[in-house]
């Protein structure tokens, strides 16, 4: 593979900001990684804020406190694919926050390898939480919602 490839390669991966791409051509192999590392912090007392190491880049600000996540039942994704909330684009969402629910109701379609797979809730309660959005894809065992 010659520079001038390498290059065009490297540059593609800085515009589209994607993270890693991967190209083999016969027996040549390239992966060209771009990683977005944190500057290193320096604690100087536990009641002290984060600083920046000298010649560091400067530190983004300290984000506040989380506020405290809901609590009750996650129901988690039995498989790899897209999550939607409703049976297509221009429907109603199958559920909404506060929503009460039954055990077997559906909750959502994950889509995966081209086929619908409707998704229902293994608990009867309230929908705390939607936790992914419309359209996102999805990991095996992932949290998609809180029933409580």
């Amino acid at each position: 593979m010659d520079l001038r490839k390498l290059k065009k390669l490297i540059d593609l991966v800085q515009e589209s900001g994607i993270g890693e791409i991967e190209i083999t051509e016969g027996e040549e192999k390239v992966r060209i990684s771009r990683q977005l590392a944190a500057p290193p912090m320096l604690m100087a007392n536990p009641g002290m804020h984060p600083m920046a190491m000298p010649g560091a880049a400067a530190a983004a600000p300290v984000a506040p406190p989380a506020a405290p996540e809901p609590k009750g039942h996650a129901l988690k994704s039995p498989m790899v694919g897209t999550f939607y909330r409703a049976p297509s684009p221009g429907a109603p969402p199958f559920v909404e926050i506060g929503q009460s629910v039954s055990k077997g109701q559906t909750l959502c379609i994950i889509e995966a390898m081209k086929l619908l797979n409707e998704i229902e809730s293994d608990v009867s309660g309230t929908v705390k939480a939607i936790l992914v959005e419309n359209g996102q894809p999805v990991e095996y065992g992932q949290p998609l919602f809180l029933i409580e």
